[in-house]
């Protein structure tokens, strides 16, 4: 599993702390009740809401206190994107985790995009997962195993990374910075480490994100395991 640091995730509330309260959106009740009894286990003690579909999820949400939503990519009416777009368009909108069966892998990958908190394929190694869900109450963005090994391999297969665009270009710095991104270093961890400022970091992430056409933290990461940039 990988954990993105502080990428724009809300703060999470101090309730998520304690017994946090999470709500499983699924229309599958079977998996709804299991995966609700490992969320209440010693390592996490949440308390479950479910929904079966966008709408009475929504409903939940603006009525009471929410931590974290797990999110089935296959839910309706409304599709994973136009609920993304609906939680955060409230007053204090909780982080979304999406699950996916193995069968919609491809629909997991396409939303490394959005503004979800979280990726998990429903066949995930349950300690990792719980592991995921904290990260994500603290504030994190958290990539399962199995997603970030089908990343890798949909990269791989597009192109060498010694035929990246522009990774030429970098400087000793940039790619400094870039192998400290792959270790998820945070920017605070990483200015503290070159004894720069965190906009001085931001701007060296900026440059190496337009010269190897990244758009994200999490694309960068990959892109620093596929060049096999590796913290000492």
């Amino acid at each position: 599993m990988v954990v993105v640091p502080g990428s724009g995730v809300s703060p999470p509330q101090q309730i998520a702390l304690d017994r946090p309260r999470i709500l499983v959106v699924d229309g599958q009740p079977l998996f709804v009740v299991v995966l609700s009894y490992l969320l209440a286990g010693p390592s996490l003690q949440a308390r479950t809401l479910a929904a079966e579909t966008t709408e009475s999820a929504l409903a939940i949400l603006r009525r009471e206190s929410v931590d974290v939503v797990l999110c089935d990519v296959r839910v309706s009416p409304l599709s994973f994107r136009e609920f993304l777009a609906e939680v955060g368009a409230l007053p204090n909108p909780p982080p979304v985790v999406l699950l996916a069966d193995v069968q919609d892998e491809g629909l997991l990958l396409g939303a490394i995009e959005t503004r979800a908190a979280g990726f998990f394929t429903k066949d995930a190694e349950p300690t990792q997962f719980l592991e995921g869900i904290r990260s994500v109450l603290h504030g994190h963005r958290a990539v399962g195993a199995n997603v970030m090994r089908l990343l890798v391999a949909r990269l791989s297969g597009e192109e060498s990374a010694n035929a990246r665009p522009g990774l030429g270009r970098l400087s000793r710095t940039e790619i400094d910075i870039l192998t400290m991104v792959g270790a998820a270093r945070s920017v605070q961890s990483i200015a503290a480490a070159r004894g720069i400022s965190q906009k001085t970091v931001r701007n060296h992430l900026a440059n190496i994100y337009r010269k190897l056409e990244l758009r994200s933290r999490t694309e960068a990461m990959l892109c620093a395991a596929r060049m096999g940039l590796t913290a000492d």
